[in-house]
């Protein structure tokens, strides 16, 4: 089977995977990094490749989960970390790397007026709804179906199908009681939320749900922007993702719709530990502190990271952002995925397989067992349930089949982000894999 000849291959992984299991959940330091029968481990890598410790080489459509926009060890990130490194790790103290990763950021990302540097995207989405909050006065959040905002309390609701269980166990109801659930694409279902509930912000992925597994509309964005700046209520764009991604300036320059906050990470920090909420000035002043004691007691924001803004990060995401503010490498991984997703959609017809491979600019997405049309991509009326639930139980053998071919994906709804180290001939040997993947599994009867 595919699993027999994944594991066969890979004996020291496995090994590994069994001092790991004695150490750690799972043996992982991330849910999304397990799977049967058993995870790979990666020695080193470079450029669009990595290579596990029994010497199989990938080309990565991971990419650091999305943050190596460039690659691995991209020469001018690597070249500031090593500088930043011999002059210290961590100030306690402000630096001049810090400004200029601030300025950068404002001077790329539309409605920056304001940066605060974090760590990670829980952390930023968790700040962005405080400071809604505090500048409302009101308590409740809309989110929506499918859509990830990281694993903190408030946002693991409706997750993952079916959305009515918490996707985590240990929040008690009573914390989710003001985060409402919207559906995807129904500005219809969110005027009712609005009109029902004082709403202090609306929250999403401006491009769809977990990496666009529920793509979204883009009207339904620009019907979102109106009704949220009618009624005051605070519009945040969860750009973890896309920040940078889909263009310079991420989704809000990609769909020409600008949030009131923004919240970054991934790519904002140069392959490294590091994240930032931005927006306008008068909310995220709800940060700053005025001189008034009384009002800076109760009324400001507070918030403290130790690793925020510290300057090995902050010379990371520099030298990247230097690089990706004029658009250039977001452009040509926008033509490379459109050409991949093209031929892997072409290798399932060629193959007379149902399913497809869908989503935007360098972000792919596999389903098997229906086309774009049965599932509503087509003319928006996905059903968020059927996406979020993928292809199944077809969705393991696949992932190894990809692996054996020398490709790496999240197997996390099966998709992947591109990243700038890859070729035309990198996309056709992904393309290629994907082919004999199939291949494999109708040999092994797994597809029709």
């Amino acid at each position: 089977t595919v699993e027999q000849e994944y594991a066969a291959a890979r004996p020291k992984s496995k090994a590994l995977y069994e001092r790991a299991r004695a150490a750690m959940p799972s043996g992982a330091a991330h849910d999304g990094r397990v799977f049967a029968p058993f995870p790979f481990y990666v020695e080193r890598a470079q450029g669009a490749r990595k290579w596990d410790v029994d010497g199989h080489g990938y080309i990565d459509c991971w990419s650091g989960h999305g943050a190596l926009m460039l690659g691995h060890n991209h020469p001018a990130v690597v070249k500031a970390i090593t500088e930043q490194a011999q002059k210290g790790l961590h100030y306690s103290a402000g630096s001049e790397l810090e400004v200029r990763w601030a300025e950068l950021v404002r001077a790329i990302v539309p409605g920056a007026e304001r940066v605060r540097f974090t760590l990670t995207g829980t952390e930023t989405t968790s700040l962005a709804v405080r400071v809604a909050r505090a500048f409302t006065g009101r308590d409740h959040i809309i989110k929506f179906e499918s859509h990830f905002h990281g694993v903190h309390d408030m946002f693991v609701a409706a997750v993952k199908d079916p959305f009515e269980i918490p996707a985590s166990a240990g929040v008690p109801a009573s914390t989710l009681s003001t985060t409402l659930v919207a559906r995807c694409n129904d500005i219809a279902h969110v005027r009712e939320l609005l009109d029902d509930h004082p709403v202090a912000a609306i929250i999403l992925e401006p491009a769809g749900g977990r990496s666009m597994t529920v793509p979204t509309n883009p009207a339904f964005l620009k019907a979102l922007r109106e009704e949220t700046r009618k009624r005051g209520v605070v519009l945040i764009f969860d750009e973890v993702v896309t920040g940078f991604r889909l263009a310079a300036g991420g989704a809000q320059e990609y769909f020409g719709v600008t949030a009131d906050l923004t919240c970054l990470a991934k790519a904002v920090a140069g392959g490294l530990p590091g994240a930032a909420l931005v927006g306008r000035a008068d909310l995220m002043d709800s940060i700053a502190f005025s001189g008034d004691a009384k009002r800076d007691r109760t009324k400001r924001v507070a918030d403290q990271g130790t690793y925020s803004g510290t300057p090995l990060v902050a010379a990371a995401a520099v030298a990247q952002l230097e690089i990706l503010k004029t658009g250039e490498v977001q452009r040509e991984l926008n033509r490379l995925g459109d050409r991949l997703r093209a031929g892997m959609n072409q290798a399932l017809k060629t193959r007379g397989v149902r399913g497809c491979v869908y989503g935007a600019s360098s972000i792919f997405r596999i389903f098997l067992g229906a086309d774009a049309a049965e599932l509503g991509l087509d003319n928006w009326t996905m059903d968020a349930a059927r996406l979020d639930r993928g292809m199944g139980p077809i969705s393991g053998p696949l992932h190894l089949a990809m692996l054996i071919n020398g490709v790496d994906y999240s197997r996390s709804n099966a998709h992947g982000w591109m990243n700038g180290a890859l070729t035309d001939a990198d996309v056709d040997q992904i393309i290629d894999a994907f082919d004999r993947s199939i291949v494999r599994l109708q040999e092994d009867r797994l597809l029709g």
